[in-house]
């Protein structure tokens, strides 16, 4: 499968959900067993969907949202699962159908959906209320309109948006999402333009982005935000060029880049830490 999710319960079973493979869109889940053993089906999903986002909730449970569905929409539908009996369960839908979107895990327990693409590329923006289980729209639309873009949680409880595609236009602007006013504004300008890159969030506050495309080429350029001051600085590049990859903050404070494709739209195996 490809365009899936995976994500990391409590129990440590990896819950992989969904994608594309086999020639059409998947509902089928599967779930590793925390030994690093065999992977298992579980309860599949009731819509098949890729692109979507998988989002772990404060009591445990997934939400899956959005996505690409078999008749080539964005999907609006939502789905949550219990890790208690294993099974999905329908959530309640987004106010607007969505793709290539993001979903980020606010401190108070709700979730923020920001962008994607439904025939359009979209700036709205969606809260999911973690009491009532209901989505709003009552949260400021972005600046820009974004597809393909990236959304960090701050230790300070916003949340930055970068880059992304906007109307053909690969975007070198960035906004910060403020959860008590619930409103969007711009802050500082990256150094490169960037779609299909990577944001992580280091140990000290500062959030790393590596790779991309900036609508012409491959990056292998990196550059640090700095929420102190909005500033966006170049560190040392990647020794390569680099989309679709990987970044994970490792226990030790470093990043592992994975794979990814590079200048020549090859497939990667090579790995480097920063």
């Amino acid at each position: 499968r490809r365009a899936h999710t995976a994500t990391l319960p409590p129990n440590g079973q990896v819950l992989g959900a969904g994608g594309y493979g086999g020639g059409g869109y998947l509902t089928s889940v599967e779930v590793d067993a925390p030994d690093g053993g065999s992977w298992s089906n579980t309860d599949a999903l009731s819509v098949a969907r890729s692109y979507h986002t998988a989002t772990l909730l404060p009591n445990g449970k997934v939400l899956v949202a959005g996505g690409m569905g078999t008749s080539g929409s964005a999907l609006g539908s939502a789905e949550v699962y219990d890790l208690a009996d294993g099974s999905w369960k329908e959530g309640d839908d987004l106010n607007t159908g969505r793709a290539d979107h993001t979903a980020t895990l606010l401190a108070d327990g709700s979730v923020l959906v920001v962008g994607g693409f439904t025939g359009s590329i979209l700036a709205s923006s969606e809260l999911l209320d973690p009491v009532s289980g209901l989505w709003s729209n009552t949260t400021g639309a972005l600046n820009n309109s974004r597809r393909y873009h990236t959304a960090t949680l701050l230790n300070n409880g916003e949340v930055l948006v970068t880059g992304g595609l906007s109307g053909g236009n690969t975007l070198l602007s960035s906004e910060l999402y403020d959860p008590d006013s619930e409103t969007w504004s711009y802050t500082g300008v990256m150094n490169d333009a960037r779609i299909h890159h990577t944001a992580t969030l280091l140990a000290d506050g500062r959030v790393l982005l590596t790779g991309g495309n900036n609508g012409v080429g491959k990056l292998k350029s990196v550059e640090i935000y700095d929420p102190a001051t909005g500033d966006w600085t170049r560190v040392a590049a990647m020794t390569a060029y680099r989309q679709f990859h990987s970044a994970t903050l490792l226990a030790d404070g470093k990043v592992m880049v994975v794979g990814g494709k590079n200048e020549s739209d090859e497939d990667l195996h090579s790995a480097e830490i920063y």
